[in-house]
């Protein structure tokens, strides 16, 4: 089942990805004195995926790999799954590197010796059962799943496993499919990649950054020992600067991806620009006001949303900037049926009167809450129009195939700003958050316009909202889409929790401490230059642990 948007309103039809086959992976590790090393060899320029990359050893799973359980040691803890997927990497490291990793009776690990007797080329289990060794499944660990990228025609769901490497035995490429084998430093590939020398792809890039951060291979062990994956991830791919770029979950392009180009095309331009509006949906484009910078990321973002059958509604018009409400203008091909504010910020809603002048004679409304007494002067805003909360504004045409609508509710959200609303575009499942949710950074809750008891009941609200409608998407007035709406929220919420805790930890340390004191301790986590910002989310927090009669004594 696809997540809303309608299929309708997709920039691109619909396809199937490539089919995922099962394989695994195995990290074979060592400690020196250097730090933790692992072992990667160079596939075959020849081969079919990822010609020429250095990789780990592994490869397909075969089905003989799950008919041989009884051969190989397990955890009390080990699914089927991952025993199989274990014994698949086993193989694997040994077809391909002459490493083999099972034990004798007696528990200890099998030499080079043992190795030497076994052939490369026939099945390895039956080989191990006859000389008495036991494939040492138990001592290899999921570390994380990567599914391959959508985009690509060769696909894999593959555990990345890791294992020490056994003492004694030594490394020996099969010259056909793998080639050079060598231990490296996790920062010492990335860097040789950097440098162009060590060609890896993205799964085993992000791999290696989790994994210079470990001192020594059995804290890499010791992580790895709740039987699951560290991180699972799909990554998705579209352009930058003209050339490809991949992101995983977590990263701030991947929900715009995931929402432009579902199924995988390559095609969407993550580039900033001010120039042209950047479709995102049939329905919606954005247009990104020239105003980057500390406070404003890339720029403000505008949205259009309708099409040029149903008119357009305009969200966020921005600063005064006339290069900037012409092109809102032209894109909307003049065709604006009501300007919409989502608060009254000088970023935001001046726009709204020079887009409206342009669209004479028949000017749309501007839509809105008007700033409250608690607003600063160069926020001032009267809309036109009060939108109501749950109030909704409705475009509608007739198509070939049928009435074609495009619903936005308000959602009244103060936190932020007093004034501050949302809205819903119910058809496809689309929060447009103003600057309530944002992408790469929290919002300022900046007293006494802003409340964070407001912004925090706030974000309950929209989640609501997400839940009702299924709603997936959180397009910010700064920064790329979000994807998971509802477990974006969720997660903000946290945050500012946690920051609370931290608010309220420094105010009953430093009873008698002045907002610096406090901020110093509070944000130590984030760089002092952007203390003098989180001062004013601060004061939100200590007005709010004071409010509730948490005082420290």
């Amino acid at each position: 089942m696809r997540p809303m948007p309608r299929l309708s309103q997709l920039l691109y039809p619909p396809r199937d990805p490539a089919p995922l086959r099962p394989a695994a992976t195995v990290l074979l590790l060592r400690d020196s004195p250097a730090g933790v090393e692992v072992l990667m060899t160079r596939r075959s320029p020849t081969a079919s995926f990822a010609p020429g990359a250095y990789v780990f050893p592994g490869g397909g799973i075969d089905a003989a790999d799950a008919a041989t359980h009884a051969l190989a040691s397990r955890r009390a803890t080990q699914s089927d799954e991952h025993l199989t997927q274990a014994i698949a990497a086993i193989r694997e490291s040994f077809e391909e590197l002459g490493i083999l990793l099972a034990e004798r009776a007696d528990g200890s690990f099998a030499t080079a010796e043992d190795v030497a007797a076994l052939d490369r080329h026939a099945p390895l289990a039956e080989q191990c059962r006859a000389r008495g060794l036991k494939l040492a499944a138990d001592k290899v660990y999921v570390l994380a799943h990567w599914i391959t990228d959508r985009d690509l025609p060769r696909r894999f769901d593959v555990p990345f496993l890791v294992a020490r490497m056994p003492e004694g035995q030594t490394p020996a490429a099969d010259e056909a499919e793998q080639f050079e084998p060598v231990w490296v430093r996790p920062q010492d590939a990335l860097e040789r990649h950097k440098a162009g020398n060590f060609f890896i792809i993205f799964p085993t890039i992000r791999t290696l950054e989790r994994l210079q951060n470990y001192s020594d291979v059995q804290s890499i062990l010791v992580a790895c020992s709740s039987e699951k994956p560290l991180w699972t991830s799909c990554p998705r791919a579209g352009f930058l600067a003209g050339k490809e770029a991949r992101y995983m979950e977590h990263e701030s392009p991947f929900g715009e991806l995931e929402m432009v180009t579902p199924d995988g095309q390559l095609l969407h331009s993550l580039d900033w620009q001010a120039e042209n509006p950047v479709s995102l949906l049939k329905n919606v484009q954005r247009l990104t006001a020239g105003n980057p910078g500390f406070m404003t990321g890339p720029g403000t973002n505008s949205y259009l949303v309708g099409d040029p059958r149903t008119g357009y509604i305009v969200i966020d018009p921005g600063p005064v900037d006339d290069a900037h409400t012409e092109r809102l203008w032209r894109a909307a091909g003049g065709n604006i049926k009501y300007i919409v504010c989502t608060h009254s910020h000088a970023d935001h809603s001046p726009g709204a009167k020079p887009l409206q002048a342009l669209c004479a004679p028949a000017k749309p409304p501007i839509l809105g809450l008007a700033s409250a007494p608690t607003a600063r002067a160069s926020s001032e805003f009267t809309p036109d129009e009060v939108l109501a909360d749950d109030q909704r504004l409705v475009l509608t045409a007739d198509s070939p195939d049928g009435p074609i609508t495009h619903t936005l509710r308000a959602i009244h959200t103060p936190g932020h700003a007093a004034n501050h609303l949302c809205l819903l575009l119910e058809e496809d499942g689309v929060l447009f958050s103003g600057d309530h949710i944002l992408n790469g950074s929290t919002t300022v809750v900046d007293p006494p316009d802003g409340d964070m008891t407001a912004y925090l009941d706030s974000l309950d609200k929209l989640g609501a909202a997400c839940t009702e409608h299924d709603a997936n998407f959180i397009l910010p007035a700064h920064g790329y889409v979000l994807g998971s709406a509802r477990n974006q929220i969720t997660h903000l919420k946290k945050h500012r929790l946690a920051r609370e805790a931290k608010v309220l930890a420094a105010m009953q340390a430093l009873p008698q401490g002045s907002m610096d004191d406090w901020v110093a301790k509070a944000y130590d986590d984030v760089p002092s230059r952007v203390w003098p910002v989180a001062k004013r989310s601060l004061l939100a927090h200590v007005e709010r642990i004071q409010g509730m009669g948490l005082n420290p004594p």
